[in-house]
Formats: structure tokens, sequence, C-alpha cells
């Protein structure tokens, strides 16, 4: 399974782990709707929202958690 770093764009996570979905909007990324997500890394945009490192941190490993649902 494929690691989700803070540089992966919004909509590669989503292809990858759709099950981020939810966390992500939990952690108040709207975006995961946007034309943004194409292009915006999960940092740009929960910098963009107001999130801090460390936010970002947790929501990364929330992610990468075996309990999110992933296409591998």
């Amino acid at each position: 399974m494929t690691k989700i770093t803070k540089t992966n764009t919004i909509k590669a996570i989503l292809d990858v782990k759709p099950g981020a979905h939810e966390i992500l909007r939990d952690f108040g990324l709207g975006c995961v709707d946007c034309e943004l997500g194409n292009f915006e890394t999960l940092e740009e945009g929960a910098l963009g929202h107001g999130l801090t490192e460390n936010e970002i941190e947790e929501l990364v490993k929330m992610i990468n958690s075996d309990r999110i649902e992933s296409n591998s």
C-alpha cells in the first residue's frame, strides 16, 4: 500500500484511500469536492484552512491508519 504524505494532492489521496474523505471533512477540508483538490497538496489545503503543522501530521497519521478504506 502507498504511504500518504502531506505532499500528495488531495485527489491522489482519495484515489488511493477513498475512506479518507470523511477524515478530511472532519478536519475542515471541504476541498475534497473542490477543483483545487486536483492540484493542491494536502499541506497546502490544510494550511489554507488554518490547520497547524501538528494537526497536519495527525491528519496524515489518521489517513495512513489501517482503519481507513483503501483501494489496495
